[in-house]
């Protein structure tokens, strides 16, 4: 009998800043889980979000009380056998910010996702177990970015397998 394998598609993104964009809703309808890494602007975001698929998010440096009440500013799990962490603010591999580096050594998720920087950037990080580290750039219209992104992130049978970067203009 043939193996069947379970396969399940996270997107990830951040920094939409209030802006819903239109394509949004094309690339998420096929997705198992929402993963918003910060910044997320306005309640109304999550809410639609979460009408596509289960969402989990942490609150960004923008973010008010309606959203930091509800999300905390790290999240830890494990969604379809990887380990996850998310924040908002982290830095990047070549210099992680607020004592992250620290963090990530002591307890190295498998998947390591944050924002803030609008900075599309995918990375295996050989010095912590191979992680990889995702930041999905930005999704909405705010800041310096010229390209609004999200990153869908494929895993199977316990293990990431692709991350296709989408651009949504």
């Amino acid at each position: 009998m043939p193996k069947t394998s379970k396969r399940s598609v996270v997107a990830i993104l951040s920094d939409t800043h209030g802006f819903f964009h239109p394509n949004l809703v094309t690339y998420l309808e096929d997705v198992d889980l929402i993963l918003h890494a910060g910044d997320v602007g306005t309640t109304d975001i999550l809410d639609t979000l979460q009408g596509i698929a289960p969402v989990k998010a942490v609150w960004g440096n923008i973010d008010g009380w309606d959203i930091r009440h509800h999300h905390p500013e790290h999240q830890d799990f494990e969604f379809a056998g990887v380990h996850f962490r998310m924040t908002h603010i982290a830095g990047n591999p070549n210099y992680w910010q607020r004592g992250m580096g620290n963090a990530l050594k002591t307890n190295t998720p498998d998947v390591f996702v944050c924002g803030h920087s609008h900075i599309l950037q995918i990375e295996r990080v050989k010095s912590l177990n191979n992680m990889l580290f995702i930041n999905p750039g930005a999704a909405g219209r705010q800041g310096f970015h010229l390209e609004k992104t999200l990153v869908r992130l494929i895993i199977e049978n316990g293990k990431t397998i692709q991350a296709e970067v989408v651009h949504l203009d």
